[in-house]
């Protein structure tokens, strides 16, 4: 028990040092960008996007070489970004005193991509179940090799060939360069990357102690656990952009983030593992939730190209309802949709 309660005060400080890294992280992302003249579009969707996604990119590397359990850093990944849609909008939308205004090219360029890249990273899940089932799993289960983790990586790489296409004709304002130092944010970047690596590292084993002692599967515990802690750095940067009526940005970073956490961050993990286990009937309904909190996001974003405060409260509930099914799911054989 004792063990436990330290485990758990591990999990509270490394997750206020990968928000402090990822503070360093993303103010010097954000400050590199408008020092480069990049489109607030892009500043949102890649660099800061990518910033704030280090810690679940940190997560995934971590638990394929230390504990030997990729399957928690897939879980991180598909709980992060169930959390990003739900519950970053919605928080960021109430903690602004208007509606936070989208545009079309968001709702129909970002969601329409990012919901893209949810069904290639299904489509290679279902290749591994079928061209390299697990003989040995109790469940439907397939190895994902480093062939098939080139598929979602091919697909990043047209993501960021469709974003520079977009940038080839635009303009920066050069005062937005101006007073900024781009060896000190380089700096601050690096910092702030070396300190999430450090702090992930403990947190990714923490919890992986804690699940076995509890006997609830490394999935379960990245979806809840290990996904809210390396979110953190995501609701701060989409909220401080809501706040500053930056409303393209806040919900660009939001898709961007999700984006690159399932087309970079999963096929990283399985390139060094070399290949990893993926329970299919565990992923796939966390999967379907995504898909429909990516369809709720998409729907209440396009209604008045503005997400309104009911619209964020209904988010929010959302996600509540979600962490209420996993939670029966892993405590009660009432509810016994995910295989045990």
């Amino acid at each position: 028990m004792a063990t436990l309660v330290v485990d758990v005060a591990i999990i509270l400080v490394t997750t206020g040092a990968i928000w402090l890294g990822s503070g360093w992280l993303e103010g010097a992302s954000e400050k590199l960008a408008a020092y480069y003249g990049l489109p607030e579009v892009v500043q949102g969707s890649i660099v800061t996007a990518v910033g704030s996604s280090f810690p679940e990119l940190a997560t995934v590397v971590f638990a394929a070489i230390t504990v030997g359990d990729l399957e928690l850093g897939v879980g991180a990944i598909v709980g992060s970004a169930i959390f990003n849609i739900l519950v970053i909008p919605a928080v960021a939308g109430i903690a602004t005193d208007e509606d936070i205004e989208s545009n079309r090219t968001l709702v129909y360029k970002e969601a329409q991509f990012y919901m893209l890249a949810v069904s290639v990273l299904v489509i290679t899940f279902a290749l591994g179940v079928i061209y390299y089932p697990a003989p040995d799993a109790a469940d439907l289960a397939g190895d994902i090799t480093r062939p098939l983790a080139l598929i979602p990586l091919g697909l990043y790489g047209l993501y960021v060939f469709i974003q520079y296409q977009d940038t080839a004709d635009y303009d920066a304002d050069p005062s937005d360069a101006d007073g900024i130092d781009a060896t000190r944010q380089w700096g601050l970047l690096v910092a702030g990357l070396v300190v999430i690596l450090v702090a992930v590292e403990r947190l990714v084993h923490s919890v992986d102690i804690i699940g076995s002692a509890l006997g609830v599967p490394g999935f379960i515990m990245g979806v809840t656990i290990v996904a809210g802690a390396t979110s953190l750095p995501d609701g701060l940067v989409s909220v401080r952009a809501a706040r500053n009526n930056r409303g393209v940005a806040s919900l660009a970073n939001v898709l961007g983030s999700n984006t690159f956490d399932l087309l970079v961050a999963i096929p990283v993990g399985v390139l060094i593992a070399g290949s990893t286990t993926i329970n299919f009937a565990m992923a796939i309904p966390m999967f379907g939730v995504l898909t429909l909190a990516t369809i709720l996001l998409f729907t209440v974003l396009r209604t008045g190209l503005a997400l309104s405060d009911a619209e964020s409260y209904a988010l929010l509930v959302s996600y509540l309802v979600f962490v209420g099914w996993v939670v029966l799911e892993t405590v009660s054989d009432a509810v016994n949709l995910l295989p045990n």
